[in-house]
């Protein structure tokens, strides 16, 4: 959904700087540490092979490891994936929109050069793309070859920021195309750099109200954006967004056992035990480090060093499956293993 800057914010008072502790409403009891981060994300694909050509060959990621049916993929010399591919027999696409969970996960860059590179690369492959100025950040948009929704953007200086009240300002205008490609002088993609990371994820959900209960309430995420129609962003320390909610597929189901989807996204966090049992003392199931929103979409909340070990042990698991096979995909494991 487009709206414009003017549109939300033309009656509202000269903009403040968005500093520190000025904005954002903060939940009512457990509220998540200022360290917190976004891990990897699970995704269900139908075929394998062709989702990853296209998530190399598009957004310039690398194979990391290789387990069964599972593919990890991110930025060289990364101690986890950003994605991880998982194909599951009978699995088929879907229309964006037709299902709740997944809206995008979004991949952010460190600066806007980079953005400027990936931006002349998916030109110069004539790749569709859709993009947007959201005041905060610079954003394009794709989707895979099973309609998964994904962001890949750049966020502008925090001193650059601006609030209305205690409401970060975010909106979706037009996109300074030719200033971002200026931005790379010329440099050429050679895939996603260092420094890339999962910076956020975005929902579908059936209603803003119960989103922001178990989103904000029970988990413990600022609300800092609340304005924007038919939709809620929520983040910690201060970051715009870890987490778009919106209603913008109201009345669609869930996805089914058979849909491409998101599995689960991770949420890495120090004071993991204690937002795990906030959840819990709120009244949801937690299962483990697992839990599900009153729309079925699964995150893990976990501290770094389990997200570290489960990747340490899913390579092992993978170098073992190569030298069980002759050695096939040694290559690719050995720089991690």
């Amino acid at each position: 959904m487009s709206v414009f800057s003017d549109d939300l914010f033309r009656r509202a008072p000269v903009p403040e700087l968005a500093l520190p502790g000025t904005y954002g409403e903060a939940p009512p009891a457990h509220r998540f540490s200022r360290d917190l981060r976004l891990g990897p994300v699970q995704l269900q694909v139908s075929h394998l092979d062709c989702s990853l050509e296209w998530y190399q060959m598009v957004l310039g990621l690398r194979e990391l490891a290789c387990e069964g049916d599972t593919v990890h993929l991110g930025v060289p010399g990364a101690s986890e994936p950003l994605v991880s591919l998982e194909y599951r027999p009978g699995t088929t696409p879907v229309r964006p929109g037709s299902r709740l969970g997944l809206y995008h996960f979004a991949i952010l860059l460190p600066d806007r050069p980079a953005l400027g590179r990936f931006v002349q690369h998916l030109s110069d492959i004539g790749a569709r793309v859709g993009a947007s100025d959201h005041l905060v950040s610079e954003a394009l948009y794709l989707q895979d070859p099973d309609g998964i929704g994904i962001e890949v953007y750049r966020d502008r200086p925090r001193e650059e920021w601006r609030r209305d009240g205690r409401e970060l300002m975010m909106a979706t205008d037009p996109l300074d195309f030719p200033a971002v490609v200026a931005s790379a002088q010329g440099a050429t993609w050679d895939g996603m750099p260092a420094g890339t990371v999962m910076g956020h994820l975005h929902l579908y959900v059936g209603d803003i109200a119960r989103a922001s209960d178990f989103y904000s309430k029970a988990l413990g995420f600022d609300r800092m954006v609340w304005r924007y129609p038919g939709a809620l962003f929520l983040g910690a320390g201060g970051y715009h967004h870890h987490l778009g909610t919106n209603t913008w597929a109201q009345g669609a189901p869930s996805p089914s056992e058979r849909d491409a989807k998101l599995l689960a996204w991770t949420i890495v966090t120090p004071d993991a035990e204690q937002t795990l049992a906030s959840v819990s003392e709120a009244g949801f199931v937690v299962d483990g480090d697992l839990l599900r929103d009153p729309w079925g979409t699964a995150v893990r909340v976990r501290a770094a060093s389990l997200v570290c070990t489960a990747f340490a042990e899913a390579r092992k698991r993978g170098s073992a499956e190569a030298r069980r096979r002759g050695g096939a995909e040694e290559a690719v494991l050995a720089e991690w293993t």
